[in-house]
Parts: structure tokens; sequence; C-alpha cells
């Protein structure tokens, strides 16, 4: 059934004149009653008494008005919905995340993306660290993700969102606690409490790095799903850990931070990152949206030059 049968039909029955319906929908009056003829053809059934004087509903063409209308609503309503996708105003926006850091992240770019484009969903996935994250995105299963740099891909774009410092935490009563600042080799005969190396945790792997840097392997006693988790442990004083500065507000009782000297890298950096070929409207918008809610940091503002390789806007 030709849409187009419909709105002939719609607006005569509303009109009952072939003359004022034509004009109504801007076309001539003979192929008005072709379509029309078409239409009762097809369906089988006479919607109108004619007359020389009159045009009048038969009673199948009463009945069939209301749902003639509704499937012209319908089709405009879909119509507007493709229109709303193709634009990017309408959609959803597959998006991994993890860690303290990104959950922090997290909702600023979604209140920001409400805002702008309400009918845009960030489809939610949580515990999506960065090396499985990065693969998600790789073979499509995400469209967006929040990681950590650098990225040795060349198919993902990126946008730095954050620099955050690696610190140590410490139970408030470790014997370093006083310390104003630590070296990492006096850490050597500690307890270590970590995430689990299989998760795919950038600052997991960076924390061994650092620690075989400084000449030794880090004695880990537990291992924790989430940064959360690792920070009350050591609050508990079960062992010392390498966390982050943006992570500290999570556990404030019982544990204490201190800034490491001469490590390198002495921070991460967290990004935004996405197939540079992903076709998605909605997940453009998105991207214009976070450099907003997100701005790339000032590195040379805050004095910071031993960054990853690939810090910039890509």
């Amino acid at each position: 059934m030709d849409l187009r049968d419909l709105e002939a039909f719609v607006a005569v029955a509303e009109e009952l004149h072939f003359g004022r319906a034509a004009a109504r929908l801007h076309m001539a009056q003979p192929p008005l009653s072709n379509r029309i003829r078409r239409l009762e053809h097809e369906l089988r059934l006479q919607l109108f008494e004619r007359s020389t004087r009159t045009v009048t509903l038969t009673d199948a063409g009463r009945r069939l008005l209301d749902p003639a209308r509704r499937t012209l609503n319908q089709a405009a309503v879909t119509a507007e919905v493709a229109a709303s996708i193709l634009s990017g105003e309408e959609g959803r926006v597959r998006t991994g995340f993890a860690g303290a850091s990104s959950q922090r992240l997290l909702p600023m770019l979604a209140t920001a993306v409400r805002r702008a484009h309400p009918r845009i969903g960030l489809v939610l996935k949580s515990q999506t660290y960065v090396y499985a994250a990065l693969e998600e995105l790789l073979s499509g299963e995400l469209d967006l993700a929040f990681v950590r740099l650098p990225i040795a891909h060349p198919e993902l774009s990126h946008r730095a969102v954050e620099v955050e410092e690696l610190v140590c935490a410490l139970p408030a009563d470790h014997r370093l606690a006083d310390r104003e600042r630590l070296r990492l080799s006096e850490l050597a005969q500690e307890d270590f409490v970590s995430l689990a190396p299989d998760q795919g945790s950038m600052l997991q792997a960076t924390m061994m790095s650092l620690c075989h840097a400084a000449g030794f392997r880090p004695r880990i006693t537990l291992l924790a799903p989430d940064s959360s988790t690792v920070l009350a442990l050591v609050a508990a004083g079960a062992g010392v850990t390498i966390t982050l500065s943006s992570v500290c507000p999570v556990q404030s009782v019982g544990i204490v931070y201190r800034p490491l000297e001469s490590i390198h890298p002495s921070h991460l950096v967290s990004a935004l990152a996405w197939r540079t070929d992903n076709p998605s409207p909605a997940l453009a918008r998105v991207v214009e949206v976070s450099q907003t809610a997100l701005p790339t940091p000032d590195f040379a503002a805050s004095g910071i030059n031993d960054l990853p390789i690939g810090i910039g806007q890509v």
C-alpha cells in the first residue's frame, strides 16, 4: 500500500470534495481520482459514494479513516526519527569506562550530553579497563571509551581529558606516613595491594614498570577488583599501592597519599578514544560536547614535561 494513496484518501475523506483535496495536496484532480480508484481496487472496497454534486464516505471508508490517519502519523514520526538519527540528534553511543577517575569524569560528560542532546543515550559498560576497551573499540563493540595514553592503534582517534599524578598510598600509621615525599625504592620490602594483572589496567601495568625501574619486583599480597577496594585494603593496613591523585578522595580515612620522587612517568593521561572511521552521527555529537564538558588540559601551563608520547588531540 502506497502511503501517498492513503494520504489522498484522508484528504478526500476530510474535504469531501475532490477539487479541494487536490488543491490541498498540490496536485491535479485527475491524478487524485486515479489514486483513490487504485486504493479501492487494492483494498477491494468502495471508500466513497460519488455523484455529480456530492462525495460521501461509505461505511467502509468511515471505518478505515482513523487507521489511515494513524498510519500516516506513524510514518511521519518514523521519518522524523530517521532525520534525527541522521543528524546525530538521536541515537546511542556505547561507552566503556573503569576506575574511579573515569567514574568521576563520566557524569560530567553524561550531564552535558543530556543537556545538549536529550535524545542521545550513553549506553554504559563499566569495568572496561584500558586494554580491553581498546580492543572493543577496534572490534566495534564500543563507540567511545575512557582510556589512558599512549595509544598504539592508528585506527583510533582520541582526546586527552585529564592529567593525573602518580602517588603512593600508605596506611595512616605506616612508618613512612610522616614523610612529605617518598622514593619508590623505599617500598621494596613492603606488601603491595594491586588490581589484578589480567584486567587490562594501565595503572597496574605502570606500577609494575615503575617498581622494576626502581630495582625491585613488588610483593603483591592482595588483589582487588577496582581502585576503591584497593584503597580500602590499604587503609585497613593490608599493604601499600601506587595510585592516582584523581582517586584520592575515594578513601580519606586511615590512609595517606605521598608524592614519589624521580619516577618516569610521574603522571598518567586520561583520554576519550573512538574509531576514526566510526560513521555514527551521535558519536560525533558526543565528541563535540566533550570538548566543552571535558576540555583538553593545558600541559604546558601545568609545567608537566614527562607525559607519554601521543598526548595531543587527534
